[in-house]
């Protein structure tokens, strides 16, 4: 199929930008691109493959070839064996290889995620297309999670807990567990552009009567950070006995204070009482002498009088 008219090697800027859309409009019409899709991490080294692979008999001199993104970018374009364009942004961090094509960029960046399309002729002939969707991540670090108690009782303890991850891409999906059973987190993001790190802050409130183990997942493009934290109960309180009646605390209050009466009576006329009984055991004694006195008296009057 002939869609280019040859060109010299020096071909200007907008010729090639042109020469992109003409070419892939080509493409449209003769035959359906193939789009392969790639995955890869900030700062790795990734690799998009071409549709064509120059055979040892021939080189790369013999061939047109130019990587564009998004169809309006021009990544890196070769003429007759010679670089004739790169991109800035992609400077000192791309390279093809001259026989299958394939264009190399390290370290990958953000801003490199998106649709790439690689275009070969030979001869004014295109050779083939093809569209490579180049899909970029970044992880995020591992979630924080933290519980704040707002309110508390003998029965239940409420706790605001926060999850928080920062500096990922893309924007990712926030997941939880509550002892195994999911939850759903109030969620935000904050990220400068579309192709810019986000940080995702998610938010929970919980009414926890027992200990309880939350757990918080971060997820992008198939890959997951999570963080476990055991929420415990703060206020095991103890509830308070149930304060006597009035009528009970008044009968007490009146037998303490009888009995502290009786006490201070029977301190302050006990020692009278030991004088009166120690007064009676003297007056007994006395009339037991006397008595003996009046017996010892009649017998003698009688032996007396026996004698005589």
């Amino acid at each position: 199929m002939m869609c280019l008219p040859a060109s010299p090697p020096a071909l200007a800027l907008r010729t090639w930008l042109g020469l992109g859309l003409f070419v892939l409009l080509c493409l449209g019409t003769g035959q359906a691109l193939e789009k392969k899709v790639v995955k890869s991490k900030v700062g790795e080294k990734v690799r998009l493959p071409c549709c064509h692979e120059i055979p040892r008999s021939e080189g790369l001199r013999e061939y047109r070839v130019y990587w564009q993104k998004n169809i309006t970018d021009v990544v890196l374009a070769y003429s007759e064996g010679e670089m004739i364009r790169r991109h800035e942004r992609y400077r000192n961090r791309t390279e093809m290889d001259p026989w299958n094509l394939t264009l190399w960029i390290s370290p990958v960046e953000i801003l490199d995620n998106g649709s790439y399309q690689c275009v070969v002729q030979r001869n004014s002939v295109v050779v083939c297309g093809e569209s490579v969707i180049l899909f970029v991540t970044a992880d995020f670090s591992k979630p924080n999670v933290t519980a704040e108690v707002s309110a508390e009782s003998c029965e239940l303890t409420e706790m605001v807990i926060t999850c928080s991850s920062h500096g990922g891409f893309p924007r990712p999906r926030i997941s939880g567990a509550l002892n195994n059973v999911s939850v759903e987190w109030n969620a935000s993001w904050v990220s400068k552009s579309r192709f810019s790190p986000y940080n995702v802050t998610g938010k929970l409130v919980l009414n926890v009567t027992k200990d309880v183990n939350i757990t918080c997942s971060v997820e992008y493009s198939g890959f997951a950070k999570s963080t476990s934290l055991l929420l415990k109960k703060t206020n095991d309180c103890v509830v308070p006995p149930v304060p006597p009646p009035y009528n009970v605390i008044t009968a007490s209050i009146i037998i303490v204070i009888t009995f502290i009466l009786a006490l201070t009576l029977a301190v302050r006329y006990l020692p009278r009482h030991g004088e009166n009984e120690l007064e009676s055991e003297d007056l007994a004694l006395n009339k037991y002498r006397l008595e003996i006195k009046r017996f010892l008296t009649i017998k003698l009057a009688r032996s007396w009088s026996t004698l005589r």
